[in-house]
């Protein structure tokens, strides 16, 4: 009697695996409750719960250096880029020695908020020991290191160019600099796209492939702004890159606006979706209204164009906050990940 007391949990163990069996075999799935033996540290996850009240997913300690460093890195990728790109087209000399600078001043920016954000130098420079081609952030940091050093050579060579005249040093240390700020500058200015998107979080994830040009698109209109702002407001050239990456914005915004998916509830509702409403608008539609209007008074009005510069710049440091603040709330949901998609 007490061998078959012994053997009865046994027996009803393996019948009611039969019966999961048979379940899932008929309809597909299987919604009953399975086996967990009593007294198990097991969690148990479920869209009510997560795991013992806890989220599935962790929420990213970032604070509020990291946006401030999307926002810092991706104006001084565009701005190495423009700067580039004039000086070898032959274009205004101010123009370019102002991108270097906007670009050197970036470079030096970003470690610093990076650092601060890890709390240690030593952590950054732990990043540095290996080169992983596979992480996001491996890639980024090592960007990072490459795009500061061209940059800063390129602003301090021209700098001495310009004050000193013309030398063979000087001149080899200019053209690698911008060599290098090129080659880095733009992977520079959208690889924190790539880095969130390459995430687990569903706001993040789901729009892994709208963020790197969202991300660029938005450091572009930024830096373009900066330039405007020092002098550069009739310059036909940063007026249509103005123009168009405020085309792009707006078409980002319609797109966002447009999604039904549960994955962009945070980007659409509450304070993380009014942020990035806010910076939609003042980094699309009333930038391209101002140059627009800019642009039919016949280009003379610069007033506009300063306004839309700041819009420009307000907009892509609030659209780095709302999809920094977005990811958060959407990490807290541990529904999110459990939710059976159609």
């Amino acid at each position: 009697m007490t061998a078959s007391r012994l053997q009865l949990p046994v027996v009803d163990k393996e019948q009611r695996l039969i019966e999961i069996r048979r379940e899932a075999e008929d309809r597909g799935r299987i919604d009953s409750r399975g086996i967990r033996p009593a007294g198990a540290p097991f969690p148990r996850a479920s869209v009510e719960t997560g795991y013992y009240g806890i989220p599935l997913l962790k929420r990213p300690s970032w604070t509020w250096e990291i946006p401030l460093y999307f926002f810092v890195g991706g104006a001084a990728g565009a701005s190495a880029v423009i700067g580039a790109i004039a000086s070898y087209t032959g274009a205004d000399r101010r123009l370019v020695r102002h991108a270097r600078w906007i670009a050197a001043a970036g470079s030096v920016l970003s470690p610093a908020l990076l650092i601060s954000d890890l709390g240690r130098p030593s952590r950054f420079l732990n990043m540095l020991r290996v080169f992983k081609a596979q992480s996001p952030m491996s890639v980024g940091v090592w960007t990072l290191l490459g795009f500061s050093g061209g940059s800063v050579a390129a602003a301090f060579a021209g700098s001495m160019r310009e004050r000193y005249g013309e030398s063979l040093p000087i001149r080899i240390l200019e053209n690698a600099g911008e060599a290098a700020s090129l080659l880095f500058g733009l992977p520079f200015s959208n690889y924190t796209g790539v880095l969130i998107g390459a995430t687990a979080i569903p706001a993040w994830n789901e729009n892994a492939g709208e963020l790197p040009i969202h991300f660029g698109m938005s450091g572009l209109a930024a830096s373009v702004g900066l330039l405007e702002l020092m002098g550069h407001r009739r310059s036909r050239a940063l007026q249509m890159l103005g123009l168009g990456a405020a085309v792009f914005e707006c078409w980002e915004g319609w797109r966002l606006e447009s999604r039904k998916s549960s994955a962009p509830e945070p980007l659409q509702h509450g304070s993380s979706g009014g942020i990035i409403r806010a910076g939609g608008i003042l980094s699309g539609p009333l930038p391209l209204a101002l140059r627009s209007a800019s642009m039919l008074s016949g280009g003379n009005s610069t007033a506009l164009r300063k306004w839309a510069a700041i819009s420009a710049i307000a907009g892509s440091l609030l659209t780095r906050i709302g999809w920094i603040h977005a990811g958060h709330v959407s990490a807290q949901d541990w529904r999110e990940p459990l939710r059976i998609r159609e």
